[in-house]
């Protein structure tokens, strides 16, 4: 057998570095659609079940992306969170540059971080379309088994063509199994609408998936329902995504089969110990000291992200990127009376920083109403930071300037989980931890299904399931799981207060705009920001009004200008559309509207 699976531990979660196959990791050439996913390989040497499964397993392994870069995965940091209003890129300027265009949407075909990103898309592709072809050749799995290796195979097929469909639009084509050689690629061409594909293959792993998987990691029926739900509001068929995501609400398992709810905790979603709960619908699963070369089942994608500097113990040392913005921290500033969002992200006035100040100067943590679900997102001077002690503020930022006063945390390990053996270091010294990363919560279900109900003037029912996120934010559970870690037992330092909505919305605006801002408040830092504004039809509103408020904090700002029906989608490659020439000199895929 041509594959190796090392030490993988499946209910640990599908992992990267202990799934390699000779030649699957390798999926793409440079030309970026000379797809090959097999490489060194034939296929007849894995027709059977065993070589199928392990070439599956390498294709949940590219959730993560590459290994060489951080770019290519689909934790969405940079795609999702830095081109929005989420994120600073942090670091310094000249620190992996090649994002700062896209932060401050000056992008164009040649960046190579756009490259990452449909090259790793292109790769899961590929490996899907191989498990397809492949499992058609072999005779020795059962009906039951080839049902469920079909249903997981066009789940990641319909996953990862929503990736390049969220980032490139009509610029991204499908690749249907059928591409095999360099000239079936070449003949591939773009702006065709692939959403009814991604349907088709979301909606065949739903009706095919069992409700539980004997692996934790697996993707299950619902949610493939989960998924389908989500491509249905991106396409604003709310009352057939209604249809599905209330069943997935009524009757929805994660993969163990235990009930989707949500965690007590908000924190809980972001720890180790809690990865695989009842608010996971689909993560990327992370491991560590599994006997991988330099622990590269880890979070490779964001082992930028963490805070940087200090000295003994801290968390991480490096290399303070993925700063969060100004705007997002005066989002979740509260009404003092009411609990509910003040809506209010440019305000001059807002939360306070220590942005003047060194960690020897005095400061003083904001007194006013907050939403705590900030203080599991963002790292600031004065309050926990995990069981770090408190945020020290300018000695774990490596650039004030260039990145803004705050840290990252959602994907930052304690030091319980580092002593516990569930974090360490990477190949040149990154942190490294097995923090899985939620690509879709059950919160952000619960919110999908509220958007559809809200569409359909179901207006009662939206505001009940907004109140249910917001219920959870608001918890004693969540405000001591920011407080009560390690041998920190006192109160909180911060001023917490979340309310409902206590009368139904008023309109179908009045509860868009209250949805809107509760998937900024819920699933901030978590990728999905751009995308939401891109869909909603006020990405560039938003992103100038954003820009031209946090160059106060943030200088390089001064620069930045969306511009309308171009920035909404990045350029497409342009090494892809030269790979695309044919020999009439005309190329198959087109560029995107604003990049030609």
């Amino acid at each position: 057998m041509f594959y190796n699976m090392k030490k993988n531990k499946f209910y640990l979660g599908i992992t990267l570095g202990s799934l390699f196959m000779a030649g699957i990791m390798t999926a793409c050439k440079e030309e970026f659609l000379e797809l090959d996913p097999i490489g060194a390989y034939s296929e007849s040497s894995l027709t059977n079940k065993k070589g199928v499964e392990g070439m599956l397993i390498a294709t949940y392994a590219a959730l993560d992306g590459r290994p060489e870069t951080q770019a290519t995965g689909s934790t969405n940091w940079i795609m999702g969170s830095v081109a929005a209003d989420d994120a600073n890129k942090g670091s310094e300027a000249a620190d992996f540059n090649t994002i700062n265009p896209i932060e401050l949407y000056q992008q164009t075909p040649s960046n190579v971080v756009i490259n990452d990103k449909w090259r790793g898309a292109v790769d899961g592709i590929g490996m899907a379309n191989q498990v397809l072809r492949t499992l058609k050749l072999i005779t020795d799995a059962s009906a039951a088994d080839a049902a469920r290796i079909e249903g997981e195979a066009r789940f990641l097929r319909a996953f990862f063509h929503m990736e390049g469909k969220k980032v490139f639009d009509k610029g991204f084509p499908w690749i249907p199994e059928t591409a095999v050689t360099n000239e079936d690629y070449k003949a591939i061409t773009n702006q065709a609408d692939i959403w009814p594909q991604i349907e088709a293959d979301f909606r065949f792993a739903m009706e095919n998936l069992p409700p539980t998987q004997a692996d934790r990691g697996r993707a299950n029926k619902w949610a493939a329902a989960a998924f389908l739900g989500k491509a249905l509001i991106y396409q604003k068929k709310y009352a057939e995504a209604l249809t599905i995501l209330k069943d997935v609400m009524a009757n929805g398992t994660n993969a163990q089969g235990t009930k989707y709810a949500l965690n007590p905790n908000y924190g809980a979603n972001f720890r180790v110990a809690t990865k695989n709960s009842a608010e996971t619908v689909f993560v990327i699963q992370y491991a560590i000291n599994d006997g991988a070369g330099n622990n590269s089942n880890a979070n490779y994608e964001q082992n930028l992200n963490f805070p940087h500097g200090g000295s003994g113990d801290r968390p991480g040392g490096c290399c303070g990127f993925f700063q969060p913005s100004q705007a997002l921290v005066n989002s979740y500033m509260t009404d003092a009376a009411t609990g509910l969002p003040r809506r209010t992200p440019y305000a001059t006035n807002g939360v306070t920083s220590d942005y003047q100040r060194t960690s020897s100067q005095p400061f003083t943590p904001y007194a006013g109403t907050l939403d705590p679900r900030l203080d599991h997102t963002v790292g600031r001077r004065g309050i926990q930071y995990l069981d770090w002690g408190a945020h020290p503020g300018r000695n774990w930022i490596r650039d004030i300037n260039n990145g803004g006063p705050y840290s990252p945390k959602k994907n930052v390990h304690s030091r319980a989980e580092l002593t516990g053996g569930s974090a360490g270091t990477g190949s040149w010294g990154q942190p490294a931890n097995a923090l899985s990363f939620p690509v879709m919560r059950y919160a952000d279900v619960i919110l999908l299904t509220a958007e559809a109900e809200a569409q359909a003037g179901s207006l009662s029912n939206a505001t009940d399931l907004v109140n249910i996120v917001r219920e959870r934010a608001g918890s004693q559970e969540t405000i001591e799981g920011i407080y009560m870690v390690g041998s920190n037992t006192e109160g909180p330092v911060a001023n917490y207060k979340v309310g409902l909505y206590t009368t139904p919305f008023a309109s179908k605006d009045a509860a868009m705009t209250a949805i809107m801002e509760e998937r900024r408040l819920e699933l901030a830092m978590e990728g999905h920001r751009k995308f939401d504004l891109v869909r909603w039809g006020i990405a560039a509103q938003t992103l100038n009004a954003y820009a031209s408020f946090e160059k106060t904090y943030v200088p390089k700002f001064t620069n930045a200008q969306f511009s309308a029906n171009q920035d909404e989608f990045m350029p497409v490659p342009e090494l892809v559309i030269n790979t695309s020439r044919l020999s009439s000199g005309q190329f198959n895929l087109k560029q995107n509207e604003g990049y030609q």
